[in-house]
């Protein structure tokens, strides 16, 4: 297994910019590293006039495991007004997917896991394989919600099932996410990224205006994306000074249940 720096791998092939998080020893975890890398990306591609539509994907067998475990007990250490501040930047680096003006398809192989997860929602389109390892499962380390997910998900979902994804922290697959309105298709095992980059085509072969400003009338309200993720980074700092975190953490290294006391 490669022990290379996070990095973020971009093609461009008729107007698809192809975006591949890289960070195959994590499992493509979200850590400051991979996410700059990202926000490089974005910038870069805001800027090639080549670019009408861009595919969000993961190299290797997961799209993101979710939130690097190491950083989140790092951040036990940090004060709630520190840890705050980190989350509101750490939320930026990867929610800049919406700074593009193009459409953007999120393509999920394998596993998407809690921040990763509401990465693949921010975006416009989700396709996912049929077999996709899925789950908001923030509650179940003892954490709060982060990344968007208490306004990415009822936005998707809506609120009741939102309620119940996030509540239980859950595992669900690629088919379940069609049904419930999360993601657009599940493909095949292994062929989401195939049909993401298809779709990517037909919409970078309409007119360009035109696809710019219904990008921007489609995508959920920034204000109340911003809103959410204010509370969210508050509601996360006070999980990091918790007892619940560190039992959720331990446990989750150990591959046992945790046994959580409201403290």
């Amino acid at each position: 297994m490669s022990d290379a720096a996070p990095t973020v791998k971009v093609t461009v092939e008729e107007g698809v910019a192809t975006v591949l998080l890289s960070d195959l020893r994590r499992k493509n975890a979200m850590s400051p590293a991979l996410g700059d890398a990202l926000r490089d990306a974005v910038e870069r591609l805001r800027g090639d006039l080549r670019v009408r539509a861009v595919v969000l994907s993961g190299e290797g067998d997961a799209f993101s495991a979710g939130g690097d475990l190491k950083m989140l007990e790092a951040l036990r250490e940090e004060s709630r007004e520190g840890s705050r501040d980190f989350m509101l930047g750490f939320y930026a680096r990867y929610l800049s997917v919406l700074a593009l003006e193009v459409p953007v398809v999120a393509a999920v192989q394998g596993a998407a896991i809690g921040a990763g997860l509401c990465v693949a929602m921010a975006c416009d389109l989700l396709v996912v394989d049929e077999d996709a390892k899925l789950a908001l499962n923030f509650v179940q380390l003892g954490l709060h919600p982060g990344m968007g997910a208490t306004l990415l998900t009822p936005h998707r979902v809506g609120a009741q099932r939102a309620a119940e994804l996030l509540l239980t922290g859950r595992r669900f697959n690629g088919r379940e996410a069609v049904e419930m309105g999360m993601a657009l298709e599940a493909t095949p095992s292994g062929n989401a990224l195939l049909r993401a980059e298809a779709l990517a085509r037909q919409m970078a072969a309409q007119a360009p205006l035109a696809v710019r400003a219904l990008v921007r009338a489609l995508r959920v309200d920034r204000h109340a994306l911003q809103r959410a993720l204010e509370y969210e980074a508050m509601a996360q700092s006070e999980s990091y000074a918790s007892h619940d975190l560190g039992e959720g953490l331990a446990a989750a290294a150990a591959r046992r249940a945790p046994a959580f006391v409201g403290r």
